[in-house]
């Protein structure tokens, strides 16, 4: 499956991190982050974790104050992004020790730089947290 972006947001609408892996405008990136933090903080803790949008499917899930969100193709099946998604949130635990809104806010720079090669490997199920870790905490590696 192809994932087109995705969208950390917190429940108070704002925009902690972005990963875009289709080509769109600035302009397009700022509706689309109105329009899907709109539609998913408006939606009721009950309801499923995946919406339609445009043409695609919006996977997202609520970790404490943030929801982290990916956008996906219709045909792609949203279970295995919801586990993509735990599994992301999984190493930032690990790494971060209990991840929270501000260690994303104060170590932006880190998150990003590693979120791209770690989702594609996440979603090859070729890295575990722990291998992870290791790999860019080389001080935790060495005991």
């Amino acid at each position: 499956f192809q994932i087109h972006f995705v969208l950390l947001i917190s429940r108070q609408g704002k925009v902690r991190l972005t990963k875009w892996y289709s080509p769109y405008t600035q302009k397009e990136r700022t509706k689309v982050i109105r329009e899907l933090s709109g539609m998913i903080l408006s939606r009721g803790p009950k309801l499923c974790n995946f919406v339609e949008w445009r043409g695609y499917k919006v996977v997202y899930k609520r970790y404490a104050s943030l929801y982290f969100c990916m956008c996906i193709d219709q045909e792609d099946n949203e279970l295995e992004v919801l586990e993509i998604i735990h599994h992301f949130v999984e190493i930032l635990d690990r790494y971060f020790g209990s991840v929270c809104e501000l260690d994303l806010i104060f170590n932006f720079h880190k998150v990003v730089s590693e979120s791209a090669p770690l989702l594609v490997e996440i979603s090859a199920r070729t890295l575990s947290p722990e291998r992870w870790v290791e790999y860019n905490n080389p001080q935790t590696a060495d005991g």
